[in-house]
């Protein structure tokens, strides 16, 4: 399905990147209009909310329920794009589950996905449940200072599903901060989370 553009919240400066559908989420000062995408929820999941003892089939997440839009890099003064903030919102009105973390590539050629800080999963084994309306982050380190630079000029994102190794829809195309990311082999990625600087705590010292 085609999903709705997103208008603008957050006052940083536009290079991360900001996946999220309707209105509430924000893209940056200069950020680029939105993207659509299509794509079909895999699989539901029982899960057990808040020690209720009431189950329930909570879908994960895919474009169905959250699209793309810009990018922002962090901080947001920052003259190098290498630290990216990764940001999804439910604009569903059901809960959805987002698990482990995001399948990202930088650049056509990528041989691989981005390697996770496994240390970063606030909550192992256990997926991020959204909420109609709610966020999570992951942060993305583009270059760690490791060899075999390289230059990228476009972000590929997927969403995991709940079994291991499987995708929540096919692969999105995410619009560049930049005509070109300087990638190496040192790039990074996190688990989500639904703080924002829990994410940013693993890069930006990187």
């Amino acid at each position: 399905m085609n999903m709705k553009s997103l208008a603008g919240r957050r006052v940083a400066v536009a290079a991360g990147l900001v996946l999220a559908l309707g209105c509430g989420v924000s893209a940056h000062a200069s950020a680029t209009g939105p993207r659509t995408i299509s794509g079909k929820t895999d699989e539901a999941v029982t899960h057990r909310s808040g020690g209720s003892g009431d189950k329930g089939a909570i879908a994960a997440c895919s474009q169905d329920v959250l699209g793309v839009s810009s990018v922002m890099k962090e901080p947001a003064d920052s003259k190098e794009t290498r630290h990216l903030l990764l940001i999804v919102q439910n604009a569903g009105d059901k809960k959805c589950n987002l698990y482990r973390y995001p399948l990202v590539r930088l650049g056509a050629d990528a041989r691989t996905t981005v390697p996770v800080i496994k240390e970063s999963d606030p909550t192992p084994g256990v997926p991020v449940t959204l909420a109609p309306g709610e966020e999570a982050y992951a942060a993305l380190l583009v270059s760690g200072g490791a060899r075999d630079e390289y230059e990228a000029k476009s972000i590929t994102l997927s969403l995991q599903g709940r079994k291991l190794g499987s995708n929540a829809g096919k692969p999105i195309d995410v619009p560049m901060p930049a005509p070109t990311l300087y990638a190496d082999d040192g790039q990074l990625v996190t688990y989500w989370t639904t703080a924002s600087g829990f994410a940013l705590d693993f890069i930006m010292s990187k």
